[in-house]
């Protein structure tokens, strides 16, 4: 459905449970996550519930989003806020400025970003006589909605703005606080519609009746606000990931319906926006001296036991873990819901989670490791997913000549299928002849214990990295996409509640003796 499809079944939902009393309500809409295909360590449990080196016992994305938004019920009328769940806003307006939602239609939050971040986000095209660029706070009305425009779109639609005299947001992401003049846009993060505005939705939805197309709550409602939309954006579809039948048709239907309402924004000068939705931003933020670590007091070392050489690792972050003596963590890697024996390294800027590892391994720089408990028709069995934290799950071909441009770790995929004993045929893929890719490749050998589905996954990745045959051939082999419909998501919740109950008794044990 996407997001957009999502939050619109969400509301059918509430209507369902609450009748009209849900009218009455002020509701928060929060994305789960979907696939996750680029941060796939939260694929199985989504986004949302995405542990945070912060807390004791430690926070999920859900309770920090809670608390970032805990002022907002007071100064809005019923209605729905829609937010993602990768995404952290952080801002200052000063005490005698609340946020306010109270206008009809969409109102939305604005951020000062680079026009570099422009490009992967929605920009607003605002009203240069309702704005300033001063303050804290502004009330702006909003001209048009960009989604994800090139920076030439950004500068010929009067989206780039020029700002400078006072302090700034500082990169990645903001638009510098030297004091001197530089170009910014302002990029979208959370929305707010009000009841008859989603009432107005709702109904669509019920007339639409099933959907057959991925909705976005982003591109595809707000690019229809504004006096200066224009429905081009309908037929435009290379940034969908997949388009699905009769995509433009329900996109004309929403911009007929939404045509003429307002978009409000409150433009948030002094304000930083940061997406947490990749490999590459979640180690930046979680272990490298990012302004997020700082402004949110980010552990090195959160609810977790590690032995006392952890204090020479330099900069990781280490999430409700068990680490014994003699394990060792490269700076920059992730290590979360985990327990890893001695004898254990793991290199620099990789990602462990959800794995138990009690056998002497080395575990490469640049890894992403994440074991998913998996139900098919008897008992709990486990499958670990192991690629390079530059791969391209996203990335997909059509047909099987193609598999040379998929990459495995640096290594072509054929290459790594030859030395794994597979035949490269379309059998090979939980999506059949369609979408062929790192997501839907049935490669990750299904085991009946935790420890040895992580040590075949190694096993995978050593015989890659040293061009040397291995025998996949005996295992059962799931995609990633089979995980996800297979996943046990009550044992992987076991699995951590064990870890937190063994460093709750260590705790115990350690006040005693002292």
């Amino acid at each position: 459905l996407g997001n957009g499809g999502s939050t619109l079944h969400a509301l059918r939902c509430l209507e369902e449970q609450y009748g009209d009393q849900w009218t009455s309500f002020t509701v928060l809409l929060i994305h789960s996550g979907g696939y996750s295909q680029r941060l796939p360590n939260a694929s199985a449990l989504g986004k949302i519930f995405t542990a945070l080196p912060l807390g004791d016992p430690v926070h999920q994305m859900l309770e920090l989003k809670l608390a970032l938004y805990l002022d907002f019920p007071r100064h809005m009328r019923p209605g729905v806020l829609v937010t993602c769940s990768d995404d952290i806003e952080l801002y200052s307006t000063g005490a005698t400025e609340p946020i306010t939602f109270d206008k009809p239609g969409f109102t939305a939050l604005a951020h000062p970003s680079d026009l570099a971040v422009g490009t992967t986000h929605g920009v607003f095209v605002l009203d240069p006589s309702g704005f300033s660029g001063e303050g804290g706070l502004e009330y702006v009305p909003c001209y048009r909605f960009l989604h994800k425009p090139d920076v030439q779109t950004m500068q010929q639609s009067g989206a780039v703005c020029v700002r400078g005299g006072h302090p700034q947001p500082s990169s990645p992401g903001g638009c510098g606080d030297s004091g001197v003049a530089s170009e910014c846009v302002y990029t979208d993060s959370v929305f707010y519609m009000d009841h008859s505005t989603a009432k107005q939705l709702l109904m669509f939805y019920k007339q639409v009746g099933t959907l057959c197309c991925e909705i976005d709550a982003y591109g595809d409602f707000l690019q229809a606000l504004g006096p200066g939309a224009t429905p081009d954006y309908t037929k435009n579809t290379s940034n969908v990931s997949r388009e699905g039948s009769g995509l433009v048709a329900v996109r004309q239907q929403l911009y007929s319906l939404l045509r003429g309402t307002a978009l409000n924004v409150i433009v948030l000068n002094n304000s930083q926006f940061y997406h947490i939705g990749t490999t590459q931003e979640y180690l930046f933020h979680f272990t490298a001296e990012s302004k997020l670590r700082f402004e949110l007091g980010l552990q090195p070392v959160a609810f977790s036991i590690v032995p006392d050489t952890a204090k020479a690792w330099g900069q990781v972050s280490i999430v409700q873990s068990i680490l014994e003596p003699g394990c060792a963590v490269g700076p920059g890697s992730v290590i979360e819901f985990s327990r890893l024996g001695p004898g254990v390294s793991v290199g620099t800027g990789s990602i462990v989670s959800g794995s138990c590892i009690n056998f002497s391994v080395h575990i490469p720089s640049g890894c992403l490791l994440s074991s998913v408990s998996v139900r098919i028709t008897g008992p709990v069995q486990y499958v670990t997913m192991v690629f390079g934290v530059a791969d391209d799950l996203k990335r997909s071909v059509e047909s099987l000549s193609g598999l040379h441009s998929l990459r495995f770790f640096g290594a072509s995929l054929p290459e790594c299928l030859h030395l794994w004993g597979l035949e490269a045929s379309h059998q090979l893929f939980s999506s059949g002849d369609t979408r062929l890719g790192l997501w839907t490749a049935r490669i990750f050998p299904v085991c009946p214990t935790l420890s040895e589905s992580v040590r075949m996954s190694l096993s995978m990745l050593n015989s890659v990295q040293h061009r040397s045959a291995l025998t996949l051939s005996g295992f059962q082999l799931l995609s990633v996409e089979e995980m996800l419909t297979y996943k046990d998501v009550g044992d992987m919740l076991k699995f951590r509640k064990r870890i937190y109950d063994e460093i709750c008794l260590q705790r115990q044990k350690d006040k005693s003796d002292c």
